[in-house]
């Protein structure tokens, strides 16, 4: 918005030409996000602090853990404040994509914010009913595979139930009256897959900084026409916009981790992993990246897995065997290291290299024939 703004002023200070970039409007978006949730991070901490809204550690996990009740929770507001603040400012307001994806962030904040509202501040144990939170999900799902489906503009060049293949250049899956479902399955599982991952300080939200830091460089080179052919991927006319998107959670991110980083001086609870979660669910949608999110995402998905592992020996251990057994000290993954006596700090840092690595990998596709 002050991006365009600034813009039309051109013929008065040539220096103004420069916002008509993606490049410039994206890293001004980084530092934006960044410097305004370092700014308000503080402000946010001592409110939580003040309204006494902590989080309750479950007595079942690592004890290293019970030393963080009452660490005020909520602070995805840091984060939903950063972004929205980064993208109001510099990215272009009209842009199809970046409508999608700002409702995909801010319906799943809210989401996520009743369920922690009813936590931590109604003290309702569970929070908001599972049923209701799934609920929220799926809808979410069917405007955003709706939205893309049904859209007859040129923007999706046709294209709009396909999805690319890794590796293979000129084949696409098309999945036809099916997106819609394939949408919603990606949306809801991967913001339950970044929620089940927001066990350790710091670890989602490094987790979530380096994959959108990986999709800022997808979009820009899926919404430049000769980036696009250069290197035989889907074309999609104003997806470059994604990229001013994509930097500005990296540089809420970023502010956040700034006070999220062990020991955490606050947690982001579901407001921000809900919100996240989605975020980068819809990036791959809008993208057709929808394979790949699975590798640059590989983390989040290998914590996922761990969980529907371990409930699912469990269950069936106890059904044969009249004992409960498990395959995994704890899950999610990341408790199982701690109880192999891995210190937090490190299980967290081992994630972040993991991540930075599929990430690289997941780079890589692009000109892997």
């Amino acid at each position: 918005m002050l991006g365009d703004f600034l813009y039309q002023f051109t013929d008065l200070f040539f220096g103004f030409n420069l916002f008509r970039y993606i490049t410039v409007r994206a890293a001004l978006a980084a530092i934006t996000a960044l410097l305004f949730s370092l700014l308000i991070g503080p402000k946010i901490i001592l409110f939580l602090k003040r309204k006494q809204i902590g989080e309750e550690i479950r007595s079942d996990g690592p004890k290293s853990h019970l030393k963080k009740a009452g660490t005020p929770t909520m602070g995805g507001m840091i984060i939903l404040a950063g972004v929205i603040l980064g993208v109001l400012l510099w990215a272009k307001l009209t842009n199809f994509y970046i409508q999608l994806i700002f409702v995909s962030t801010i319906w799943m904040g809210i989401v996520g914010f009743m369920d922690d509202y009813l936590k931590a501040i109604k003290k309702i144990k569970k929070g908001l009913v599972g049923r209701y939170k799934m609920a929220g999900q799926i809808l979410l799902g069917l405007f955003i595979g709706g939205m893309i489906y049904f859209n007859q503009d040129l923007v999706l060049n046709g294209i709009n139930s396909n999805t690319s293949v890794p590796f293979f250049k000129n084949f696409e899956i098309d999945f036809s009256w099916f997106y819609i479902p394939v949408v919603i399955f990606v949306i809801t599982g991967t913001s339950n897959a970044v929620n089940l991952s927001d066990g350790l300080d710091g670890l989602a939200v490094g987790l979530i900084a380096i994959a959108m830091l990986a999709f800022a460089g997808m979009s820009y080179v899926t919404g430049n026409v000769n980036f696009s052919d250069y290197l035989n991927i889907i074309y999609l006319p104003g997806s470059g916009e994604l990229t001013v998107y994509c930097l500005a959670v990296v540089g809420a991110a970023m502010g956040f981790l700034w006070y999220n980083t062990y020991p955490a001086e606050v947690f982001m609870g579901d407001t921000g992993a809900l919100a996240l979660g989605s975020t980068l669910g819809t990036m791959s949608v809008l993208l057709k990246k929808e394979i790949l999110l699975i590798l640059i995402g590989g983390v989040f998905v290998a914590e996922t897995l761990s969980v529907i592992i371990q409930t699912s020996y469990y269950r069936y251990t106890k059904r044969k065997y009249g004992t409960g057994r498990r395959i995994f000290k704890m899950a999610p993954l990341h408790h199982h290291f701690e109880l192999k006596g891995w210190h937090e700090s490190k299980v967290v840092t081992r994630l972040w290299i993991v991540g930075i690595l599929l990430a690289l990998l997941t780079l890589t596709t692009f000109k892997a024939q």
